[in-house]
């Protein structure tokens, strides 16, 4: 995934002291793990690790820029690098540098194969990385080819940005509104498309079929097309199929001939598994550097995020995007390359959102010190990338770790934390200019935004909707008239905005922006990076109140079972009476329904566990465990004649409690069920 300073962790501190912040913290780790480690995906947001300098959001003081030549630029890294993979048990990295048409650097560090042995080959031996040889898988950095390729067909006249992809499609669409999801949506993740997760990543020896992927149980159309950035995996590999649908040719093979060929990227490949020649030269991927080494990961749909490429490679990429001449012929043509770097929709569909972060045709925002800005992220299980280009300067950088190490939100910390060091190194900021006054109807505006917020990237039609419980973010408003976000989105820390210019606000002390949109007197979305929104929970929905219940709910169901061993062990040694045999169907039933429930709850717990370690769930599980959900529904009805029962016999107030207590559980958890769709006919995720 792709994007803490002084005043930011004091108020993380102070409201970490408060319970709901520790709450907070452990959703927002839990879902930027869900985000990076479950999508293949880059995004254009991230953080700085707490001990980085500068860290994330802090603006770079103004200062004489460093020479971006070999020499500093590779001490840089080597004072730099070789801690950071240590820290955070990572076994290798590979970095590229470009500047003024050529390649200012390639640097490999740590370890390609840290001989731990899972290779197949009985060697043991540690072999380094070496940048020139090694290739690295590099996830959604992947989605760039995947537009340029798409860009390349455009400029031919064979593809068009604006017309309806089912002009391009073999096959039916689902679709949730009448609007056209076009390529320009594809290529800037709005064409609305919920979240979709299973058999994104599969191991060696698995197989990759685009269509079929594509076709199978396709996700939701969720929003509007072109109105809500929500990353989607599904439509950028859309797109590459679009690719290989007009060429003719497989998508793997377009790119091969059209992009690395044309390029003298000889070392860069989308096939899975890799053609012989390259097998040997891949860098093994860890989960830690003191863990065994993975599999081969098969990307369930390439244009996604297959692509594994050397670090030269990557650095005759970037060059060519930065328009330099690199191979046969030109990448794109000038006015097509611009036009891919520039933000891609408007006002005309964002609204008010568009002041903020934008997409451009594949790329991210991700501008920093006054300086223009794009790149991606990428993540797969074990491989973590970032790149960027800085168009004015001519300058880019690229960087791939081969582990996810001691976490996958530290991985994500570090990798910011390069590309803004690079940026604050070479590319300071100017000297800081007047401060602007408050925007008129300030006041009014921050409090339309309060409130708690889920990210777009989420899915709504089935048992992962619970995710969206993870990783909320609250806007309250502040005596100053400022806005705390707590915490920010994708972080594990608060930070403060104030407000710029109307519905653009920007974190104190900060770079880092967000644009809101409101309709009906409340903010219904704030675009917080060019691929990633935040919308409002329905009150229904909100964070304490759906945990509370089913928290209260499963505490008495649990509580309930160890009772009933205990109670019949009490009867016995204390020779008392059994029960009456008047009510013991209804109480059967309920206590049926009472294990029913609480096993379904314990395997919707494991269930996601699972899902987020990118394990597929099989129909036959899900539905097994719908079938104990819905068992723990219906015993609301033996429950309610349990508690009439014993109301009307006066069997005391303590079983009569017990029987209240009951059925109120199963009541919450029918109602979380219901509420966040886990007993959703559609289990495709």
């Amino acid at each position: 995934m792709t994007q803490s300073n002084a005043s930011e962790q004091t108020a993380y501190r102070s409201y970490l002291l408060r319970p709901t912040g520790r709450l907070r913290r452990v959703g927002a780790a839990l879902a930027i793990a869900v985000a990076v480690g479950a999508s293949v995906a880059g995004c254009g947001a991230g953080a700085a690790p707490h001990d980085a300098a500068p860290t994330t959001g802090t603006p770079a003081a103004a200062a004489e820029p460093a020479a971006l030549d070999g020499g500093d630029v590779d001490a840089w890294l080597d004072d730099v690098l070789p801690d950071a993979l240590e820290r955070n048990d990572i076994a290798g990295a590979t970095v590229a540098v470009v500047h003024d048409g050529k390649i200012v650097t390639t640097r490999g560090y740590g370890h390609a194969d840290t001989g731990t042995g899972s290779t197949g080959d009985g060697n043991n031996t540690a072999v380094p990385v070496d940048p020139e040889q090694h290739l690295f898988r590099i996830g959604s950095v992947s989605k760039l080819a995947t537009a340029t390729a798409v860009m390349q067909l455009v400029q031919d006249g064979r593809l068009d940005l604006d017309t309806d992809i089912d002009r391009y499609l073999d096959f039916d669409l689902p679709r949730s509104f009448d609007e056209p999801i076009t390529l320009r949506h594809l290529l800037t993740h709005t064409p609305g498309f919920e979240e979709r997760i299973a058999g994104l990543i599969g191991q060696e020896g698995a197989s990759a079929d685009l269509r079929e992927a594509l076709v199978t149980d396709p996700p939701e159309q969720i929003f509007r097309p072109g109105t809500v950035p929500a990353y989607s995996n599904y439509g950028n590999s859309l797109a590459g199929y679009i690719v290989e649908r007009v060429s003719g040719v497989p998508f793997e093979e377009y790119v091969q001939r059209n992009i690395f060929d044309r390029l003298g990227m000889t070392s860069s490949t989308f096939e899975q598994p890799l053609p012989a020649p390259l097998a040997g030269r891949m860098s093994q991927g860890y989960a830690t550097a003191s863990a065994p080494a993975g599999a081969f990961e098969i990307v369930s749909t390439p244009p996604a995020g297959a692509m594994s490429a050397s670090a030269p490679d990557m650095a005759r990429f970037m060059l060519a995007h930065l328009g330099e001449p690199v191979g046969d012929q030109p990448l794109l043509d000038a006015a097509t390359l611009d036009l891919m770097h520039q933000p891609a929709l408007d006002a005309a569909s964002l609204g008010t959102l568009a002041a903020g972060p934008r997409m451009t045709f594949g790329f991210f925002d991700e501008s920093r010190n006054g300086r223009r800005i794009i790149g991606h992220g990428g993540d797969t299980l074990y491989f973590h990338s970032h790149l960027q280009i800085y168009p004015e300067e001519g300058a880019g950088f690229f960087v791939s770790l081969n582990s996810t190490g001691t976490s996958a939100l530290a991985n994500h910390k570090l990798r910011l934390a390069l590309t803004e060091q690079f940026a604050d190194r070479y590319f300071p900021a100017a000297p800081a200019g007047s401060v602007s006054n408050t925007p008129a109807g300030s006041a009014e505006r921050a409090a339309m935004a309060a409130g708690t917020y889920e990210s777009s990237r989420t899915v709504r039609s089935n048992f992962l909707t619970l995710i969206g419980l993870t990783g909320r973010t609250t806007v309250s408003v502040r005596d100053d008239g400022r806005l705390l976000f707590e915490p920010r989105p994708l972080y594990d820390s608060a930070a403060v905005y104030e407000e710029i210019e109307p519905w653009v606000w920007r974190e104190v002390g900060g770079q880092h922006t967000v644009a809101m949109r409101a309709a009906g007197g409340k903010v219904e979305a704030i675009a917080f990076d060019s691929a990633f929104a935040l919308l409002p929970v329905e009150p229904a929905r909100g964070t304490i109140l759906a945990l509370g219940v089913i928290g209260a709910s499963a505490v008495v169901l649990l509580l309930t079972v160890l009772a009933w061993p205990v109670g019949a062990i009490g009867r016995r040694v204390l020779r008392r009476t059994p029960r009456d045999r008047a009510g013991r169907t209804a109480r059967v039933l309920s206590r049926v329904a009472v294990g029913s429930a609480l096993l379904a709850l314990a395997s919707w717990a494991v269930g996601l566990v699972l899902v987020m370690n990118l394990e597929d769930l099989s129909a036959v599980s899900l539905r097994t465990v719908q079938l104990f959900q819905l068992i723990g529904l219906l015993g609301v009805i033996p429950a309610a004649v349990r508690l009439v029962d014993d109301v009307r016999r006066r069997v005391g107030w303590s079983r009569t409690a017990g029987s209240t207590l009951v059925l109120l559980a199963l009541a919450g958890t029918g109602w979380f069920a219901i509420e966040f769709m886990l007993l959703a006919p559609n289990i495709s995720y």
